[in-house]
């Protein structure tokens, strides 16, 4: 059985709920074969953020030529880069290695959700100037489509506002994601080259207070790419699983009381 190799490009999380380590269990659970270039290590569990450590960026540059080198790589993600330097060594190694159509999906990582900040300011230009042009798909949640945009994403005529402006200016699809929305629901927004929208709904789990659904639900559309499927069908099958493992969370009392994690397994487990 071949599996098809799925590239992630982020941070290592301590708690192994988010970044990297999100990735590599959602590209498994999905059919694909996980392999990583950390960019990042990062000291933190669900709610909490205590340090982050950027690698060097020649290290993490060769990390992705040797897996470019190693493996016929399907699809890739970037998550947390952290610093400009980490941006930009990401681009040209992506640039120089990566075969011409090959599919990368960018969540652009800037806040945890305990609310450390994960991306330097002299990196966001970096990100939004060399990064996202080069993506097939970015999918920012509706703070960091804020920012992208250079104003406020509050509302369900926000998001498609700006993910129809962001795909307009960097001639790629755009997966405004509506975790944050104040209706109680958590609808995704995904416009295309093309200029048209197309929901995806989904309900809120209430009481959940656990983190990298967006590390997860990039990761699994990625994997969906390397699948070959087509985006639509990739983005509906990422946020299926995603919902279920938000939906199926694990939990545990900790020394600061209850800990949430996702159920990447939750499939598995039926």
């Amino acid at each position: 059985m071949t599996l098809p190799p799925i590239l992630t490009m982020a941070g290592s999380d301590a708690s192994c709920g988010a970044g990297v380590q999100a990735d590599l269990k959602a590209i498994t659970a999905l059919g694909g074969y996980a392999l990583n270039a950390l960019t990042s290590v990062v000291s933190e569990t669900p709610g909490r953020v205590s340090r982050v450590q950027l690698l060097e960026p020649d290290f993490i540059a060769d990390q992705i030529r040797v897996l470019f080198e190693g493996f016929p790589i399907a699809a890739a993600k970037t998550g947390m880069l952290g610093g400009e330097a980490q941006v930009r060594a990401v681009v040209a190694a992506w640039q120089a290695h990566a075969r011409p159509g090959l599919p990368l999906v960018v969540d652009p990582v800037m806040v945890a959700t305990g609310g450390g900040r994960l991306l330097e300011e002299g990196a966001v230009r970096a990100v939004r100037e060399q990064l996202l042009p080069m993506a097939t798909l970015v999918t920012p949640n509706m703070d960091e489509a804020g920012v992208l945009w250079c104003r406020g994403v509050r509302t369900r005529a926000d998001m498609a506002a700006c993910a129809e402006d962001l795909a307009q200016t960097l001639g790629t699809a755009v997966l405004v994601k509506g975790g944050h929305l104040k209706d109680g629901s958590a609808a995704d927004v995904l416009v295309t080259c093309d200029g048209n929208p197309m929901w995806f709904e989904g309900e809120r789990t209430p009481g959940v207070h656990t983190h990298g659904t967006g590390c997860s639900l990039s990761a699994s559309i990625a994997t969906g790419l390397g699948l070959g499927l087509p985006l639509r069908e990739a983005v509906a099958r990422a946020k299926t699983y995603v919902a279920g493992a938000i939906r199926q969370h694990l939990s545990w009392q900790g020394g600061l009381g209850d800990v949430h994690a996702l159920d990447h397994g939750w499939q598995a487990r039926g």
